[in-house]
């Protein structure tokens, strides 16, 4: 056995490429199966989605709560670093601003069921609202602000108030088929912009 292979050693390490590229695998499936089935999908599920075995996901997550915030986090992550890669590779502002708001409303479906499964008694779940704050206002702020410098939108709508509502739009998606939650944040976006004279 190496040195450091038990004991808090392990713990101290960072996380080899391949590993973080595994986990963040089991991550992205676990979303994918939260999104189609929601957060109380069969663990057995996600293993299969991932291609690994149960135990794999027991050993990185022990309880469900840990995976489900585990892939929320992930997601913050993502839709964070997502932001200013948008606002070097899209056409114009206020199409990294679409692109990455449609990011946004992914996040938010596959957050759906969050809170009914870390209830108020889980630490995590207040540190996981700082961090989506913390993470994602300033990635909002950034694309609102580059929009509004390129002339393409109005500059008196707030990030936190712009999320705010898309969320809102997103919240009746649930259980109505009718209700296309996408397409109504497609239509906000789009009245964000500025006529052209």
């Amino acid at each position: 056995m190496k040195d450091g292979d038990e004991g808090t050693g392990q713990a101290a390490r960072p996380k080899r490429a391949d590993a973080r590229r595994n986990e963040e695998s089991l991550l992205d499936a676990a979303a994918a199966v939260f999104v189609a089935s929601g957060v109380e999908a069969p663990v057995r599920d996600i293993a299969a989605k991932a291609g690994v075995g149960v135990g794999t996901i027991y050993r990185h997550f022990p309880t469900r709560a840990d995976l489900i915030t585990a892939v929320y986090q992930h997601q913050i992550d993502a839709c964070a670093e997502a932001g200013p890669r948008l606002l070097e590779t899209s056409a114009t502002p206020h199409a990294a601003l679409a692109r990455w708001i449609d990011l946004f409303v992914d996040f938010l479906v596959t957050k759906h069921g969050l809170a009914a499964v870390l209830q108020s008694d889980s630490p995590g779940f207040e540190t996981l609202h700082s961090s989506f704050l913390d993470r994602l206002v300033p990635v909002c702020s950034e694309l609102l602000e580059a929009a509004a410098g390129a002339g393409e939108i109005h500059s008196d709508l707030g990030a936190y108030e712009l999320m705010r509502g898309v969320g809102n739009l997103c919240i009746g998606a649930e259980g109505d088929s009718r209700y296309d939650a996408r397409r109504l944040v497609a239509l906000l976006i789009a009245g964000l912009r500025q006529p052209q004279s």
